[in-house]
């Protein structure tokens, strides 16, 4: 279980840093579904990495991160724009 555990974590980690990659590159913008998707994923796999270690900070910041990408995904989905408007 612990190999599992740190497999996860360091999924986690990749899939959030590819998804930031994508996005300064211009491959990919914050309304992406798929930016989106890798942020809750890559969420998911640190809560799991974290809850299992007791790092209860890290854990509660991963579950606000994916709840964040929630809500743009719901968003997106009912095709309602984003709270705030970049100039």
């Amino acid at each position: 279980m612990e190999l599992l555990v740190e497999v996860a974590g360091w999924a986690g980690a990749a899939t959030i840093l590819l998804a930031y990659l994508l996005l300064s590159t211009d491959r990919l913008t914050g309304r992406s579904r798929w930016y989106q998707w890798m942020n809750v994923v890559g969420a998911l796999c640190f809560v799991l990495n974290s809850g299992w270690h007791g790092a209860i900070p890290s854990a509660s910041l991963n579950v606000v991160w994916m709840g964040i990408g929630l809500f743009a995904l719901w968003r997106l989905r009912i095709g309602r724009p984003p709270l705030v408007r970049g100039p």
